[in-house]
């Protein structure tokens, strides 16, 4: 119980570092079989580390053999721990097991460089000479110099709404519910690719709206899938994500948007279009909303191409009479975007941070998906350059349980496809984040981790953890 392991001679992971000193001491003889450790919130105290990191290191010294966890009692040294604690000889060498690292979330890389980050707080600094002002209620939709600001940021996608037309709203999600609340009610079918964004899943669910997963090929939503499943379903709806795609990163070619126009108007079917990473691209093709106003509800969000902290959208809506039941479900679900974040992404707008900014992730995030195809099986990763995040398809004998479930062992987080699926079984694949906190010399170790585990078959990787 008074057990506490000298970890500063160990140059590895804390957690595999408390582990290694279970099996030292005892070899030495300092812990005796049967002798009880102390509790993981305790010794996680004494050695000022988190939680998990103990509770990694006693299931690493339980999966050596060296302990055994007994319930409501603790944990216990194994009563033959000499035999167990022995190396395993069938171990494959390979990196070192990463520290706890999220790749689940598709984030931008996160500013570094000092003057960008002084010019961001710059930005701040001005918005909070109106911080009084700016803690009162505004006005649904956004303040005319919000959606001055908006204009001018979408003009950069070839979009010129008029501004009843335009709405700052408090995020995608926000947006997305409230144009499927004004468009649809429970039991009409909605539309989607056959692996889409998990939010829309979320939403279509919460308000009652079947969804159905469409069939795509390497320029995203086939064509004819769309128009059969609209003589089918007569749906209200068909949402997608036609730049850098999540999870697939696939961008749409203009052909291939005008094919799908076409179609959607002949049915009378609304568009959706998330545009979360429209912006990221230095040109990307023209958006529904340019081709296809009259039927297009297009959201740009703004937090993958600046943050995911502002929580804030730009919607267009086809037409006036079309905002009017959008603004109704916009009040009822959040009644206003936050005016203090409004107003800090129009600072960086006009003074050319946002800019600034956009032009950093684009750098760092080109070199990260270099660093990814230098490590990773480029036959297995469908990507992009400027993607957020890979698409990797697994090779026999993996299947995208074992994988993620490999990974998030060691403290490895990824997402499988079960999360973006749809239609049918899921892919066996994954989506791996390379954007974020984290910085390249950790993403590169994490990523070498990985195509280590990739070269072995999935009993092996177990083994070598």
């Amino acid at each position: 119980m008074d057990w506490l392991p000298d970890l500063t001679q160990s140059d590895k992971p804390r957690y595999l570092a408390i582990a290694d000193r279970i099996a030292a001491d005892i070899a030495a003889g300092a812990l005796a079989a049967g002798e009880r450790l102390p509790p993981q919130r305790r010794l996680a105290e004494a050695l000022a580390v988190d939680f998990t990191t103990v509770a990694r290191g006693y299931v690493e010294a339980q999966r050596r053999g060296l302990v055994e966890s007994r319930v409501g009692q603790g944990t216990f040294v194994k009563a033959v721990p000499v035999k167990a604690a022995a190396p395993d000889k069938r171990s494959i060498p390979g990196p070192p097991v990463p520290e706890l690292v999220d790749l689940s979330m598709t984030l931008p890389p996160e500013p570094d460089d000092p003057a960008l980050v002084a010019r961001l707080r710059q930005g701040m600094v001005e918005v909070a000479e109106r911080l009084v002002s700016l803690l009162r209620y505004q006005p649904l939709g956004g303040s005319p110099a919000d959606k001055a600001a908006a204009a001018l940021w979408l003009g950069r996608r070839g979009l010129t709404p008029a501004p009843e037309q335009l709405f700052v709203v408090p995020g995608a999600n926000a947006a997305l519910l409230a144009i499927l609340s004004s468009l649809a009610k429970p039991g009409d079918a909605v539309l989607c690719e056959a692996l889409t964004y998990p939010g829309i899943r979320s939403i279509c669910a919460q308000l009652g709206l079947p969804l159905t997963g469409l069939t795509m090929d390497r320029d995203g939503l086939d064509p004819a899938a769309f128009a059969e499943a609209c003589a089918r379903l007569k749906p209200k709806a068909l949402y997608l994500n036609p730049v850098l795609q999540n999870p697939t990163t696939i961008t749409m070619p203009e052909r291939r948007r005008g094919e799908i126009a076409g179609i959607a108007r002949r049915h009378g079917v609304a568009i959706i279009e998330d545009d979360a990473y429209g912006f990221v691209p230095m040109t990307a093709p023209a958006p529904f909303a340019a081709l296809a106003p009259d039927l297009t509800w297009h959201i740009a969000g703004l937090s993958k191409c600046l943050g995911a902290g502002l929580r804030l959208a730009y919607v267009v809506v086809p037409d006036l009479r079309s905002g009017w039941p959008f603004a109704a479900a916009l009040r009822a679900s959040s009644i206003m975007a936050s005016p203090l974040t409004a107003a800090l992404a129009t600072r960086w707008i006009e003074d050319g941070s946002a800019d600034a900014l956009l032009a950093f992730i684009r750098t760092e995030t080109a070199a990260r998906q270099r660093l990814a195809a230098e490590i990773l099986p480029t036959r297995l990763c469908r990507t992009d350059p400027l993607s957020f995040n890979l698409w990797l398809e697994l090779p026999p004998p993996w299947t995208r349980a074992a994988f993620t479930g490999q990974m998030q062992a060691t403290g490895i987080g990824i997402v499988a496809s079960d999360a973006f699926a749809t239609k049918g079984p899921a892919p066996e694949a994954a989506r791996i984040c390379l954007g974020g906190p984290i910085g390249r010399k950790a993403l590169g170790d994490v990523l070498a981790f990985m195509a280590h585990a990739l070269e072995q078959a999935p009993e092996a990787s177990v083994r070598a953890l």
